[in-house]
């Protein structure tokens, strides 16, 4: 049985393991055999914190063993269920090796005070003055080789754990070719790591979620990803393929069959790509812009400076008690204060950050959709799973593109799905209110006989935001036939520097 066991253990960690040992026996013996001139406190007091180091590793050491074993024997008893029980198994064995983590950093400061006093009790000629770790300066033979030796090995001891990782078992002699498995494990590494990650950034509700929820589809669809290791492939390997495919990729040398874009499309696109740049918000645009004063860079955007310009501000929904997201979004934009009629400052999952602008000089009204810049942002791009799309949801297409098969299922990103129907239902309500005319926000403000009457929509985005705005573009050119008006409108989809005409046909990204 411990045969078995120890054909798991890593070489690197048997290496590391042996030079342990040696440490704990070395010191111990230099402790027995110092000088009586050489036996103070501060003389011995490093050979013993040095000694205790080494032990209390080794100990840790069998402990992490031990924990990896069990966790990967639960994982092998149901690789496809996400049971409570594999989660607790692998939190104490992460929680194991971060204390192991721990004794190596002691260790590393140890050598290095070693070290430090090595140099410190050695004159410029390289012969000791004073005692040195409890022998005196004219002991020679095998005590100064023995000495010699534990310095060097603890020295070797702390650089060595730096770079050997936290491992002690070898996973591959558990899960060897089980695709199952590898999917499992690498699923609980990111479950625990994104949970982890989203407490830092203060969102601690994550931390202690049992149940299946956003976080573990996200973490499955990465451990998915990452079941090329059940081949034997590893981490680098996978790399260099992924870039020699990559250099050997060959463009398409003929574009005949390309749809150029008109040329006033692409200049409307650019001109509105600053509404879907302005809608960041948060400091994240100011991090890219000014990395070293972005900190000051969104104060002044947020308008913290200048707090009595609050009753000024237009007022959106889930903005701070200053509006300052209002405040950064028609400062980024360079508009007056009374073109910007709505907008979601939202920190939900699959929940859109939008504003909205009316332009009448251009006679349009401008929907912005905030890419990923949040947390939660990050879980929607992350549940990317398939996910079935509805007739609402696409009979924008099948009224207006010709040849379409309605037959057909089809699928979407199941986080920009979301996303996409609940911003539609933000601007414009549910479309089963009413089958001839709607109440919702949209048709308010563009409808028969109301202030942007005959104006054109276009709905831009960035990221994230240009995948939502796709599908919302969809999703308001079904909406034709209650809104009267918009029969008429002409649609843009912006995403970055793309623009989708979407008059006769629609486009998507």
């Amino acid at each position: 049985m411990w045969i078995s066991r120890l054909k798991r253990v890593r070489r690197t960690i048997m290496v590391l393991g042996v030079a342990n040992f040696v440490v704990i026996v070395s010191g111990c013996v230099l402790t027995l055999v110092s000088d009586a001139d050489c036996d103070s406190p501060g003389q011995l007091f490093p050979l013993f914190a040095v000694c205790f180091a080494a032990g209390v590793k080794l100990a840790a050491m069998v402990k992490v063993g031990t924990t990896q074993e069990l966790m990967a024997m639960t994982i092998m008893d149901s690789p496809t269920q996400n049971n409570h029980q594999r989660k607790l198994k692998y939190k104490t064995w992460l929680w194991w090796t971060r204390f192991a983590m721990v004794i190596t950093v002691l260790q590393f400061i140890g050598a290095t005070y070693l070290l430090f006093r090595l140099a410190k009790y050695v004159s410029r000629d390289g012969l000791p003055r004073n005692c040195v770790l409890g022998l005196s300066p004219d002991t020679g033979g095998w005590k100064q080789t023995l000495q010699v030796t534990f310095l060097i090995t603890v020295c070797f001891v702390a650089l060595a754990q730096c770079f050997t990782g936290s491992d002690i078992l070898q996973w591959r002699s558990f899960y060897a070719t089980q695709d199952d498995a590898w999917k499992a494990h690498y699923q609980e590494v990111f479950d625990h790591g994104i949970r982890e990650v989203l407490c830092c950034l203060g969102r601690r509700e994550y931390m202690g979620v049992i149940e299946e929820d956003e976080v573990c589809s996200v973490a499955r669809l990465l451990g998915d990803l990452v079941s090329y290791r059940a081949s034997g492939t590893g981490h680098l390997e996978f790399l260099a393929g992924l870039a020699l495919l990559q250099s050997n990729s060959q463009f398409p040398e003929s574009y005949e069959d390309c749809m150029e874009a008109p040329a006033f499309h692409l200049q409307e696109a650019a001109m509105l790509h600053k509404f879907a740049e302005a809608a960041y918000t948060g400091p994240l645009l100011d991090v890219g812009r000014n990395p070293a004063l972005f900190l000051c860079t969104w104060i002044c955007r947020q308008g913290i400076l200048t707090p009595w310009s609050r009753k000024w501000r237009p007022k959106l929904d889930g903005d701070n008690w200053w509006r300052g997201h209002a405040a950064a979004f028609l400062k980024f934009i360079n508009f007056p204060a009374h073109v910007l009629r709505r907008g979601r400052i939202c920190r939900e999952k699959c929940k859109a950050t939008y504003f909205v602008v009316v332009l009448h000089y251009l006679r349009c009204v401008v929907i912005a959709v905030r890419g990923t810049e949040t947390a939660e942002d990050l879980i929607t791009d992350g549940l990317g799973r398939a996910c079935s799309l509805t007739v609402e949801d696409l009979d924008g297409l099948t009224n207006h593109v010709h040849g379409m098969d309605t037959s057909r299922k089809h699928y979407g990103h199941s986080g920009i799905v979301e996303a996409a129907r609940d911003l539609f239902m933000q601007i414009e309500g549910d479309p089963k209110s009413g089958e001839s005319e709607s109440s919702g926000f949209l048709s308010s403000l563009i409808g028969d006989g109301c202030e942007c009457d005959g104006y054109s929509i276009r709905i831009v985005g960035h990221s994230l935001g240009g995948a939502i705005a796709s599908l919302l573009g969809i999703r308001i050119r079904m909406w034709q036939r209650h809104v009267q008006n918009l029969l008429q409108a002409l649609y843009s989809i912006t995403n970055s520097h793309h623009d989708f005409h979407m008059d006769q046909s629609a486009g998507s990204k």
